[in-house]
This record gives structure tokens, sequence and C-alpha cells, in this order.
């Protein structure tokens, strides 16, 4: 419960839908189940059975929850980490049944360090990558506006077209840069007035 709470914790921290008491019941779960399978194996008449019989179908079991929390929107995945979390946690239990301690709370490190610290570096790689993008500006008036706004957040335009509707004038920028740029810029031209709509691609 102690090593499922802590990495449930980190996942509650980060705003994730598996978070605290999903990963400590995860992680009790397979540490019954597989100090169940050893207690039965030891103790059946007549022969010894299999440790493992009960215990692997805590694998199976787990992949349905893992399948769960992956959602597919607009074309993008989400919740992979959150599958693969539960996967191990999962693992870190099965390990504490079996009575691995010493496992079970190095990979309980290793998996905290993996969620807080990389996750932080990977943020900070993609903050700072380059990207191509469209910015779909819906204005209310016509302006030339767009244009300086994103070379003032520091993106290249690479092409613009403007489309007129019956509301409003649609100007599709194509730009390169930062994606925290491309996010401040999107930010700055939301705050203006006569903004109907904003849509990076």
């Amino acid at each position: 419960m102690t090593l499922g709470g802590a990495i449930g914790l980190e996942r509650e921290l980060s705003g994730k839908p598996a978070g605290l008491r999903t990963n400590i019941l995860i992680c009790l779960g397979a540490a019954i189940i597989t100090d169940l399978s050893v207690v039965l194996a030891e103790h059946l008449p007549g022969r010894p059975g299999d440790p493992g019989r009960i215990a692997a179908q805590i694998v199976t079991g787990i992949g349905f929850l893992g399948a769960g929390s992956i959602l597919q929107t607009r074309g993008a995945i989400h919740g992979l980490t959150t599958a693969a979390t539960i996967w191990v946690v999962a693992a870190i239990g099965m390990l504490c049944g079996a009575g691995v301690f010493g496992g079970a709370v190095g990979a309980t490190v290793l998996v905290m360090i993996v969620l807080s610290a990389l996750g932080r570096f990977e943020e900070w790689v993609l903050e700072r990558r380059r990207v191509r993008g469209f910015v779909r500006v819906s204005w209310e008036y016509p302006t030339d506006e767009v244009r300086d706004i994103l070379e003032d957040n520091g993106l290249r335009v690479l092409g613009l077209e403007i489309r007129d509707t019956k509301r409003s004038r649609v100007i599709e920028v194509h730009v390169q840069g930062p994606a925290s740029r491309l996010r401040a810029a999107a930010e700055e031209l939301e705050s203006r007035s006569g903004v109907l709509d904003i849509d990076l691609d």
C-alpha cells in the first residue's frame, strides 16, 4: 500500500486519472493474489502446486485496466503513460506478494524518477523543440496584426492565406518556431478584441 500510494500520489498531483486510491488498490490486489498463489501452492494436499498459475492471471487482468485508461481523440492517443504505470504498479505488488521487498522498493524509486524527474525533463525538451504548424484566426474585422504578433513572439511565418466568410475573416498562417512561443502567440491573439476563434494545428 505504501509503495503503490507513493506512485499514486505523484499521479494524483499530476492530475492523472489513475491516482492515489487506484494505484494503492492495484498494488495491494496484486500482492494479495501473488501471496495467495504461494500459500495455495504450498498447502495443496498430495503434491505441490504451481505458485505462478493464479499470479499469472494478474497480467491479463491489469491489461484490461490499462486498456481502459487509453483514449483516442482526434487521431491522438492519450493515457499510455497511465496504462504503463498501472502495469508496473501491479508488478511491484507482485514483488511484495512474493516477499521480494528490496526489489519492490527499488522498482518504486525508479518509477518515481521516471514519472517526476524525467517528466519535467521531457517537458523542458518539448518546450524548446521547433515545430511547424498552422494558426487559424477568425477575426471580426480585417487586420494585418496576425503576422506581426506571430513574428514578435519569435515565430517564422512561412505562408499566409486569407478567406472571407459571412461573419469574419479567417487568416491561416503557416509558422515555424518553438512550441512554447506558438502557445504564447495564440494567447496574445486570443486576448485581442474582435478575435472570434483560434485553432492551432
